[in-house]
């Protein structure tokens, strides 16, 4: 060997141990596809059809979420289902102590709201506010029939009385414990729902 090149590391040792930053992961890709397909099936049953359904995805990744949701009800049905984003930050009731939030894009697919039924999308359901925020928000750009809300992992320690109506997984969590969902679409990496944190 020549005396110039370094000696290789030894590999470290595989442990089976999860990644600390990366988390348990609790829903794969293929989890979650399949999720959002039951999803769609009962936006449609509960709707009797989805012609005057809108979905509005609450920023970042409830707006992939409501996009995909559209694509999938609209093979369903076999007519285009809309689906747009609803921009929360100027709503929250924490804003006064993170005052620096950057508000995201609001976009209400035509004809609007009025008389429609409503789904928010979201990617987790926690404390409910958020979507508290989102029903102030939505005062702002209509009177719908109806709204309900459909999220991807519901992960309890509610603090308002919110219920979602199309849950992808019930996640029962500690406070300390932490939910991070990854989309294709958004984090340009592969479609998972990780925890980490909390007592072990």
């Amino acid at each position: 060997m020549c005396p110039d090149t370094p000696t290789p590391e030894p590999a470290p040792a595989a442990t089976g141990a999860p990644d600390p930053e990366s988390g348990r992961e609790v829903l794969t890709e293929d989890d979650i596809a399949r999720a959002l397909r039951r999803i769609a099936h009962e936006i449609v049953e509960r709707n009797k059809g989805a012609a005057d359904v809108v979905l509005l995805g609450i920023p970042s990744r409830g707006v992939e979420l409501a996009r995909r949701l559209a694509e999938l009800v609209s093979q369903i049905e076999q007519r285009e289902v809309r689906a747009g984003s609803l921009d929360v930050t100027m709503y929250r009731d924490d804003l006064r102590a993170q005052p620096t939030r950057a508000p995201a894009q609001t976009q209400i697919p035509a004809p609007g709201v009025d008389g429609r039924v409503v789904v928010l999308v979201d990617d987790v359901l926690y404390s409910g506010r958020t979507v508290r925020a989102a029903l102030d928000a939505l005062a702002d750009y209509g009177r719908p029939r109806a709204v309900r809300l459909a999220v991807l992992v519901d992960r309890g320690h509610r603090e308002l009385p919110v219920r979602a109506d199309h849950v992808g997984k019930n996640l029962p969590t500690a406070h300390s414990e932490r939910v991070r969902v990854r989309l294709s679409g958004f984090d340009r990496t592969t479609d998972s729902v990780t925890i980490s944190g909390g007592a072990r």
